[in-house]
């Protein structure tokens, strides 16, 4: 149960702390004295989003903290799963800067604001003015239903496991719009791929190609310079060769003389050697070079087509054109294992969707079984709050498409008065009559789910004298289970409080601030006696009050 609250620089607030007791827990003060802006504080304790425009001083940090007693709520597991220290006393801590930054804590460790919206769902519900709108709500409406049939752990399950499907889904959705694009690509990179495949392209062939084509296409000015130099060594009496031959002779026969002619005439054989070697090589290149005009075309093809490649892909050389060739190889594997992928997670959403439709279709017939159980509850409250004729039918369809809350549509039908149409709550009830369907839908849910703290922000509204009273008595009841705080106008509600809180406001230093007080047993009378009068009370009014204090 919320055990404490403290509150520093929000709205009209400069600095308030103040403890809270079981049961039920009156706040009453004039209009306008912040009542509703503690509500506000607590609503940053549930989640709610910040504002800077909430900041008393604009200079200073706002800090709500609020303290609860959660021993008997099994809520370890939360702690465990979040990393969390456990403290039967835990504290749960919201912080606003000037700059609209906004930071969360739970037992003094930083936490995400989904965690403390988590860990808030469980401590503390909020029912703000606005909130008997949300009747009309579908999901709030499931969620009596769900309350009623109590099977918290099959919903969980099939929630989880609808966010799951819809991740599939999901993926299947990219997977297949990828396989449309590429789809629209595919023939392009084939007709590509295979282009490059058929040309058969080897690394070092171009460099090959090109030189033998510039030799062919040079043949017979090759050929005619061989045999020149050829003859030059080796041809007609006076040739190279011949002289040389010569003086190796005339060296020979000398060189026993003296050891450098011997040396001279060995290098000068040396020379003969490579040089007549140099001859015989010349000729058979020159024998080799053949003008060829059949083998000039077929280069010229094979090149052409490889500079073709070469400028349709952007690039200048075959290997570049190999790597080209890879990719789109590559790119086609891709595809393959696309269409895969692509069935593999079709099974997985259908096998998913299976056991989803399943899970659905018990929740669904847990749901169905409870109807006439609510409508008849909530009849019978309805009639103890003076409206004997009020009953609530609820409509129910089942659809085949699976959402995040099943297979089922649920509307709440009402009718105040015997022999009235069922319509709508929007379109049929008073704002009294929908105060007293929430109060008696929310005092069902609440012995349902063991929810710790409920707080009211002026769910009397529209109803006054006897009917009041009977609020009241239904919120005293509540609080036997639960910690129960409610905001209220209405004498006859504000005397059934075990205690009795007052919101103020007072002046300083030429501002208006709020705070709140602990009423004693005398301050209560007083202020009920207020709330029994339109003006000072009267002893009339102070007798009134002690006596619906008694009550």
């Amino acid at each position: 149960m919320l055990h404490h609250l403290s509150i520093q620089n929000y709205a009209l607030i400069d600095q308030l702390e103040i403890d809270f007791s079981g049961g039920l827990t009156i706040i009453t003060g004039e209009t306008g004295a912040g009542k509703s802006i503690l509500l506000g504080a607590l609503g940053l304790i549930a989640g709610s989003r910040s504002d800077t425009q909430s900041l008393q001083d604009k200079t200073k940090k706002c800090i709500v903290e609020v303290s609860f007693n959660i021993k008997d709520y099994s809520l370890n597991d939360f702690f465990t799963d979040n990393e969390l220290d456990y403290e039967t006393t835990t504290t749960i801590r919201r912080e606003i800067t000037p700059e609209g930054k906004s930071r969360a804590f739970i037992n003094d460790t930083p936490v995400t604001l989904s965690q403390l919206k988590e860990l808030a769902s469980y401590l503390i519900d909020i029912h703000s003015q606005h909130e008997t709108l949300s009747l009309n709500a579908s999901e709030f409406q499931l969620s009596v239903v769900d309350a009623f049939a109590n099977h918290p752990e099959l919903i969980n399950e099939y929630g989880e496991s609808f966010k799951q499907f819809k991740v599939l889904e999901r993926k299947l959705n990219e997977l297949t719009e990828k396989e449309i694009q590429a789809k629209k690509e595919l023939d392009y990179f084939q007709f590509q791929f295979n282009e490059l495949e058929d040309a058969n392209l080897k690394g070092d062939e171009q460099i090959k190609l090109e030189q033998e084509l510039e030799t062919l296409n040079n043949a017979e000015e090759i050929k005619l310079n061989l045999s020149k130099a050829a003859f030059g060594l080796n041809g007609g009496e006076q040739n190279l060769l011949s002289s040389l031959n010569e003086i190796k002779i005339l060296l020979a026969s000398f060189a026993k003389f003296k050891p450098e002619i011997n040396e001279l005439s060995t290098r000068l054989n040396s020379s003969f050697i490579e040089l007549k070697d140099i001859s015989n090589e010349l000729e058979n290149l020159e024998q080799d070079i053949v003008y060829d005009p059949k083998r000039i075309e077929e280069l010229t093809v094979r090149l052409d087509e490889i500079y073709r490649l070469q400028q349709k892909h952007q690039v200048k050389s075959i290997e570049e054109l190999i790597q080209i060739k890879d990719e789109l190889s590559n790119k086609l594997l891709d595809f393959s294992s696309l269409e895969a992928e692509i069935e593999k997670v079709k099974k997985e959403v259908s096998l998913m969707e299976k056991a989803l439709q399943t899970s659905a279709k018990k929740i669904s017939a847990n749901r169905k079984k409870v109807l006439p159980k609510i409508e008849k509850e909530i009849a019978s409250l309805l009639s103890s709050l003076s409206m004997p004729n009020a009953q609530l039918r609820i409509e129910h369809t089942e659809t085949s498409v699976l959402a995040k809350n099943g297979l089922d549509k649920i509307n709440f039908l009402f009718s105040a008065n015997k022999g009235s149409d069922f319509k709508e709550l929007n379109k049929v009830a008073s704002g009294g009559e929908l105060s007293r369907l929430m109060l008696s839908i929310k005092s069902l849910i609440a012995q349902l789910t063991a929810l710790p703290t409920i707080i009211f922000d002026e769910i009397d509204t529209g109803v006054s004298g006897d009917v009041a009273d009977k609020v009241g008595s239904i919120m005293n009841q509540m609080a036997k289970a639960m910690q129960v705080i409610t905001i209220t106008h209405l004498p006859q509600i504000a005397s059934k409080g075990a205690s009795h809180l007052f919101v103020y406001k007072e002046e300083k230093n030429n501002k208006t601030f709020s705070n709140i007080k602990k009423l004693s047993a005398e301050e209560r009378v007083g202020e009920i006696a207020k709330m029994l009068s339109t003006g000072t009370p009267s002893a009339a009014a102070i007798s009134n009050a002690k006596e619906l204090l008694k009550a």
